[in-house]
């Protein structure tokens, strides 16, 4: 049995930064940028008015100024000629500013009779002009690797990236493993449940970037486990869900050796997963969880997401272990590292008396797992603990 940091290290040197694809804008966003990209442009690409208003010179602005007005620049039309002395152009918000101005007065300090301009109330002392590159330059960089947002695609429409470059999704093959297990939907048998950390793990690892596969549910017989397997030996990473332990019915280990498994390692000193396994499979690596849902879906947080985000191009870790204080008194943790559900509100960190690994209601009810190291001494209320979000 190895620690927890032990099996995650392990488990990163089992993946790789997948290939690199070029996707159109619009298909980018959410995906890792794999490469840095470069503006083509200047934005704005033109001095710009930031207000609706006139166009004038700077030196002629003060209250109960006049001027002719000889045109008009909008956005998308802007006024060809050049602003002389005593003249203005009216403008509106996102025009060019004309050749010769370069003070925008607003509408609202302004009147106008016929084409004569009065400057009524004291300009501020903005000019209201965006300037030319004011947001961006031509070979203004966006650094990767990076997960992009609709903010940054909107950045890269703006600079006139129509094609990015950005890691391919992982894919991954989830099978379910046991005769008790129907999917969502179907009528169980008396002796049958639900089969729920497929579906669980199916939307943590979509929402991480990976393109997950859900395989028919692999019976408890070598037969339909191979044949599970054999399905999924296309896919960059396996993940078995139960029948990694060591009972008559627990078939993985054994199958996935006949089939040329190269075992990382076996059993993980940490509540709950402690029967994890993982290796290799052909070209696929593989982690192999319990069957427990809560067990399931913390190995998943705790090994799997990073196990994504190397694939993807980034650092393995998003986020580091927070603390807050405890809400209550915690007893002393046994020789495991112990992911506890917990709640943090108001700065309060709730840990919940019931852990029990099959109670997904609680695991619905959390947002936060608390870390116990192995050992930990009693904990007392107001005492920082180590957290992570979920």
């Amino acid at each position: 049995m190895i620690s927890v940091s032990d099996a995650l290290t392990t488990l990163l040197d089992l993946v790789a930064p997948l290939e690199v694809e070029t996707v159109p804008l619009r298909a980018a966003a959410g995906r890792v940028l794999a490469r840095p990209v470069s503006a083509n442009r200047d934005q704005p690409p033109f001095a710009a008015s930031a207000m609706d208003g006139y166009a004038v010179k700077s030196a002629e602005v003060e209250r109960d100024a006049m001027f002719k007005v000889i045109g008009e620049s909008a956005a998308g039309h802007g006024f060809q000629g050049r602003v002389g002395p005593g003249q203005a152009v009216r403008i509106f918000t996102g025009a060019p500013v004309p050749e010769g101005a370069n003070f925008v007065v607003i509408q609202e300090d302004t009147s106008v009779t016929g084409s004569l301009l009065t400057i009524t109330e004291h300009p501020g002392p903005g000019h209201n002009i965006r300037a030319k590159g004011g947001d961006f330059q031509i070979g203004t960089t966006v650094d990767a690797p990076r997960i992009l947002t609709p903010a940054d695609i909107a950045l890269l429409a703006a600079m006139n990236i129509a094609e990015v470059p950005v890691h391919r999704k992982p894919t991954v093959a989830l099978i379910s493993t046991g005769d008790e297990l129907v999917l969502p939907g179907q009528s169980p048998g008396p002796d049958q449940i639900i089969a729920s950390n497929t579906f669980g793990l199916d939307a943590m690892l979509s929402a991480a970037g990976a393109e997950p596969r859900i395989l028919p549910i692999a019976r408890d017989t070598e037969s339909s486990l191979r044949m599970a397997l054999e399905l999924a030996q296309d896919a960059d990473l396996i993940v078995t869900i139960g029948g990694a332990s060591v009972g008559d019915h627990d078939l993985v280990a054994g199958v996935t050796e006949e089939l040329g498994m190269s075992r990382a390692f076996y059993k993980v000193a940490m509540r709950p997963g402690k029967p994890l396994m993982a290796g290799t499979l052909g070209r696929s690596a593989m982690v192999g969880l319990p069957g427990n849902p809560v067990s399931a879906m913390v190995c998943g947080h705790i090994f799997l997401l990073p196990m994504l985000r190397i694939m993807q191009g980034l650092s393995p870790l998003d986020q580091q272990p927070a603390t807050a204080n405890l809400a209550h008194d915690l007893p002393a943790n046994g020789p495991r590292t112990h992911y506890m559900r917990a709640r943090l509100n108001g700065g309060d960190l709730h840990v919940f008396d019931d852990q029990d690994s099959a109670r997904l209601t609680l695991l619905a009810e959390a947002n936060a797992l608390a870390i116990r190291p192995p050992h930990d001494p009693p904990r007392g209320k107001g005492e920082p603990l180590a957290y992570i979000v979920i």
